[in-house]
């Protein structure tokens, strides 16, 4: 088979997951907010313990692209990030489960759970218009 027809069925074969924002928030609350804050600026209540300190969530975007390979696996643990001795996320384990595909800005799929397509569809809507 072609490469390009293989990369259609491929994609075909991966549907794209429905991003529940509300979903994803409740998640940040409760897993990501003592870290990065209630606003997501990187302010929040741990974040003057911590030997890296938490980014502001709300600047993810560049040049108007959410980084959604990136934000996937520092949450699902593939790219990890070591904060006060032990590799973000904390909650890593809450997060497994069924794998969704969700795509890229360039269209390329991309494996995660379905709790980590929620907390990105969540981050998505912190980012400046």
């Amino acid at each position: 088979m072609k490469p390009v027809l293989i990369s259609i069925l491929l994609g075909l074969a991966l549907p794209v997951a429905a991003q529940d924002a509300a979903n994803g928030e409740a998640l940040y609350m409760t897993h990501c907010a003592t870290c990065h804050g209630i606003d997501a600026t990187g302010q929040g209540p741990m974040a003057g313990v911590l030997m890296i300190k938490p980014v502001d969530l709300t600047q993810l975007q560049v040049d108007g692209v959410f980084p959604t390979e990136r934000v996937v696996r520092r949450i699902d643990g593939r790219d990890p990030l070591v904060s006060h001795g032990s590799p973000m996320p904390v909650y890593g384990n809450f997060f497994e489960g069924e794998d969704k595909a969700t795509k890229t800005h360039s269209g390329q799929p991309i494996l995660t759970s379905a709790p980590i397509i929620d907390l990105l569809a969540y981050l998505e809507t912190l980012q400046p218009s």
